[in-house]
């Protein structure tokens, strides 16, 4: 290596480690999600399978907070730390299939300012370890390239068997790694060799434990989640949502070099075909997929996680390229400031979501998912339970219940009395807790839940307490108290996958 070459690695690993620190101070005190405090229950019970979703994203979040307790911080310690061996994946990746040191360090960055992964990697779900399994999986299928070494299929299976620990969409990494042998002749011979079976092997040895949980939960998971891709009917305004919600989660500069680089890779511009069909066939299966999805039903943004290490290089592949006098205006301008964009809108999303004070205060699209509010909520809940004797809080929904859970003291009975599939992995709460004085806590509502009204003799209203983020309140909860149960307390009524 020589001195340019090394001055460039290390100011890439400097910046790096920056855009991680900055996530890691906004980890620390931005509340959690209810989807991320759900997954901290997980966490405290760990198994090889849950209704929604394998138990990567719990491994991950149990593994945090064993270094920095229950805390934010320690929920999405790992998630985070974990860009850092991503990074090192897409740097090797990008000097592999398309030499040039320079080129390589783009797409590590590139990749880091965009809010899939910092807002991903902040945000602990599925897909914050298949953002980084997916990278690795890239970069061994790029060693397979490389070294024409039969022995990297092992470690393409490992990293795939990872990704579908992580999330059930790496599935489709099959279909695309078939579609790279197939479209390349000199890949071809793989095919007939042992090496890309064995891979499999190994992806389905670390994958059997989620088949053998599905097995004996009557494949509820899998049920769930392949269900999603049935196409009742056709509902084209999911469609007009993709690309947007996209072109954020990308930051906007970073989505313009990234179609113009996946441009310039089908038109034959910026590489061998191997290197061009291994970027295609990473992101277009996937993409395609989501589209198909959108027919009928919203696609999240973050859902397009495994398809962004190729993208990121994609787009560094368009900044590399000499292209006509306009469009290299735009690609200049972009690679310039994508860097500084993409930092800029992380910052302002964490102000936003914390403060709110970027709209004036008013409701948005993170205020009802971010948890701002509830911790002084908690303390408020956790008064009027005390004074009242209640042995246990039940609350209508996960998100609720979860962050019941995370917020209130630990010892406290939490629990979700319907829907018990979400929680099959953590058992029914001691008898003792549920035939005396219970608190229900929901949003107000004109009348009050049927699962209230049919289960217990007597509701009564107890307090009222408000979520705020600054002067806005976000939503007012009733806390009723419980007494005389008419029937079980836990309704243990199958889910609707299997009725």
């Amino acid at each position: 290596m020589n001195p340019n070459e090394a001055r460039l690695v290390r100011d890439t690993s400097l910046t790096i480690v920056a855009l991680v620190a900055l996530r890691l101070v906004g980890a620390a005190f931005t509340p959690l999600t209810f989807d991320e405090a759900y997954y901290w229950t997980w966490s405290q019970h760990l198994s090889p399978g849950y209704y929604d979703h394998p138990p990567g994203v719990a491994l991950v979040i149990r593994l945090g907070t064993l270094i920095a307790g229950n805390t934010e911080l320690g929920v999405r310690m790992v998630s985070i730390l974990l860009a850092l061996p991503m990074s090192l994946a897409i740097y090797r990746t990008a000097a592999i299939l398309f030499p040039g040191p320079h080129l390589a360090a783009d797409a590590t960055i590139l990749l880091n300012v965009t809010l899939m992964a910092a807002v991903g990697t902040l945000i602990v779900t599925p897909d914050s370890p298949l953002l980084v399994a997916s990278s690795f999986v890239l970069f061994f299928l790029a060693k397979v390239l490389q070294t024409n070494r039969g022995a990297w299929w092992l470690a393409v299976g490992a990293a795939v068997g990872a990704a579908l620990l992580s999330k059930y969409t790496a599935l489709f990494f099959g279909p695309a790694i078939l579609i790279w042998l197939l479209s390349v002749a000199k890949l071809r011979r793989w095919l007939i060799s042992p090496w890309p079976y064995l891979g499999s092997v190994v992806a389905l040895a670390i994958f059997s434990p989620v088949i053998a949980w599905n097995a004996d939960h009557h494949w509820v998971s899998f049920i769930k989640q392949i269900g999603r891709s049935r196409v009742a009917e056709l509902n084209l305004a999911f469609i007009g949502e993709l690309i947007p919600t996209q072109v954020v989660f990308a930051t906007p500069l970073v989505f313009i070099l990234g179609a113009m680089g996946l441009y310039a890779l089908n038109r034959r511009d910026g590489g061998a075909l191997a290197a061009r069909a291994l970027i295609n066939s990473a992101f277009w299966p996937i993409v395609a997929y989501f589209f198909w999805h959108s027919l009928h039903a919203r696609v999240e943004a973050n859902w397009f996680a495994p398809v962004y290490p190729a993208f990121a290089i994609a787009a560094a592949v368009a900044a590399h390229l000499t292209w006509q006098v306009r469009a290299q205006r735009i690609v200049d301008f972009c690679r310039r400031w994508a860097a500084p964009t993409g930092v800029l809108m992380f910052v302002l999303l964490l102000v936003q979501a914390n403060t709110g004070v970027l709209t004036g205060f008013r409701r948005d699209a993170t205020v009802r998912s971010v948890g701002v509010g509830w911790r002084q909520l908690a303390k408020e809940i956790e008064t009027v339970r005390v004074r009242n004797q209640a042995t246990c809080v039940l609350a209508p929904d996960y998100g609720t219940t979860s962050w019941l859970a995370f917020y209130l003291p630990k010892n406290v009975c939490v629990m979700q009395p319907t829907e018990r599939i979400r929680w099959i992995n953590m058992g029914d709460p001691d008898p003792a807790t549920l035939p005396g004085k219970l608190l229900f806590v929901d949003e107000v509502r004109a009348a009050t839940q049927p699962y209230v009204k049919d289960t217990f003799e007597k509701v009564e209203r107890v307090a009222e307490f408000r979520r705020m983020r600054g002067p806005l309140v976000i939503e007012t909860y009733g806390i009723d108290l419980l007494e005389g149960a008419k029937k079980p307390v836990l309704d243990n009524s199958p889910p609707p996958e299997l009725r």
